[in-house]
């Protein structure tokens, strides 16, 4: 039966399934009572939904409330049992690997440093894989879950990720050396997964505004940018918190015609001057003394220590002076931001920006609220992500969660073949004519 509006019996049922279940996520625990008006279906609709949810496991009973003159009402929740999520985090100085329930409650993780190929500044494609397929299979031992129950695998990496027929996702990462790398059919070819587990990949500057805007300090906004400031730099912005952001390349935004090289090759991005990667190589250039062999985060540490001693010594000048001009930068950046998209909230994350901190960020802020136009930057408000400096696991995590609630929580399913309406067969035979 197919009402008019095209949708079929099957495709309502997914549908309440999916609203009772991503509003007992995002809002529960809830009773049937209240579940009615929160999701706008009939009570005998709700009824229905939550004894099939119930019933496979997805839904379970969260003690109880009392009503106004009648019988306690039961409270619902997802039941975080009902199934289990990897969240990869591929960034540039680790892979990350975090296994979850539906509650989001950490069961497992494993991490293995990662390092550019000797000189080249390249991440060796073939290693990044062999570290995931490492890791993923560790969480599964460590916490003793079957790989066939996963309801999917999210990662998040540094580029821009295409969509292909064939490879699934392929990944554009300029600034790590990769050129249209077909890592979904790699990872499936090397992972040792059954088939049928989705794996779900994205910008991971994406992945972390999706994490904080659902979990985090951007809840409740209306919209936000939540900014990844790591070694580069990158963005997600969020016009509709119900709906996933939009990764956004903001590190290879011009901020000085013919000035520092950025790593993707280009002049003046803003990722040459406020990368904790360019931020670090500006201080040594300045007379700063990292100390030696020390990785990037170690690194930034110890420039935040010099510029800031908390002993009452003297500060590092060059160290002040770098960070003075960093946090100006990134104020231009911010209020490019807030002009193109005149966002309710900025919100920074990553974690050379969680190391950094508030005072670094309230900088920032006083030079963005500068460069802005006076309109949007009266009403955006700026802090500091909550999720802490993992957040990218988490957001990751959350693609495949929400690919499940969508599917009204079923596995993938393709369903029974439609039938082409008569007019496309039609429209065939005429394309064939000579």
């Amino acid at each position: 039966m197919t009402r008019p509006s095209g949708r079929t019996v099957r495709d309502l049922r997914r549908e309440n399934r999916s609203t009772v279940l991503r509003r007992l996520y995002f809002d529960g625990p809830m009773s049937r009572f209240a579940l009615g008006p929160a999701t706008g279906l009939s009570s005998g609709s709700v009824s229905n939904v939550v004894a099939e949810l119930v019933a496979e496991g997805l839904v379970e009973e969260a003690g109880s409330v009392d009503s106004a003159g009648g019988r306690p009402r039961v409270l619902l929740r997802i039941a975080p049992s009902g199934g289990r999520m990897i969240g990869v985090d591929v960034g540039e100085t680790r892979v990350r690997v975090e296994l979850f329930d539906l509650a989001l409650t950490e069961l497992a993780r494993a991490e293995r440093p990662l390092a550019p190929s000797a000189g080249s500044g390249r991440y060796a494609v073939e290693a990044v894989v062999g570290l995931v397929r490492e890791c993923v299979a560790e969480v599964l031992r460590t916490a003793d879950v079957p790989a066939g129950s996963l309801l999917g695998v999210g990662i998040g990496v540094p580029g821009i990720v295409e969509q292909s027929p064939e490879d699934g996702a392929v990944v554009h990462g300029q600034t790590i050396g990769w050129d249209a790398v077909p890592l979904e059919r790699l990872l499936r070819e090397a992972v040792d997964l059954p088939a049928e587990v989705p794996y779900r990949i994205d910008n991971g500057a994406r992945t972390l505004g999706q994490a904080e805007t659902w979990f985090g300090a951007g809840r409740g906004a209306a919209s936000s940018v939540v900014v990844l400031f790591g070694s580069g730099v990158g963005a997600c912005v969020t016009t509709d918190p119900s709906a996933p952001g939009r990764a956004l390349e903001w590190g290879h935004l011009k901020v000085r015609v013919r000035g520092r090289r950025c790593r993707c090759g280009a002049r003046g991005c803003l990722e040459a001057y406020a990368g904790a990667e360019a931020l670090l190589a500006r201080w040594r250039e300045a007379g700063g003394e990292p100390p030696a062999g020390a990785d990037d985060e170690t690194a930034l540490a110890a420039m935040t220590a010099a510029a800031y001693p908390g002993d009452g010594g003297d500060p590092d000048p060059a160290a002040v002076a770098v960070l003075a001009e960093t946090a100006e930068y990134l104020g231009a950046g911010f209020a490019d931001l807030i002009n193109l998209f005149q966002p309710e909230r900025i919100l920074v994350g990553g974690w050379a920006g969680l190391q950094l901190g508030a005072r670094f960020l309230a900088a920032a802020e006083e030079h963005a609220r500068a460069y802005a136009l006076a309109y949007p930057a009266a009403r955006v408000t700026f802090g500091m992500g909550r999720l802490g400096p993992e957040a990218v696991t988490v957001g990751a995590a959350v693609l495949p969660l929400a690919e499940f609630f969508a599917r009204g929580g079923r596995r993938e399913d393709p369903g029974p073949a439609e039938t082409p309406p008569a007019w496309a067969e039609t429209v065939r035979e005429r394309a064939a004519r000579p």
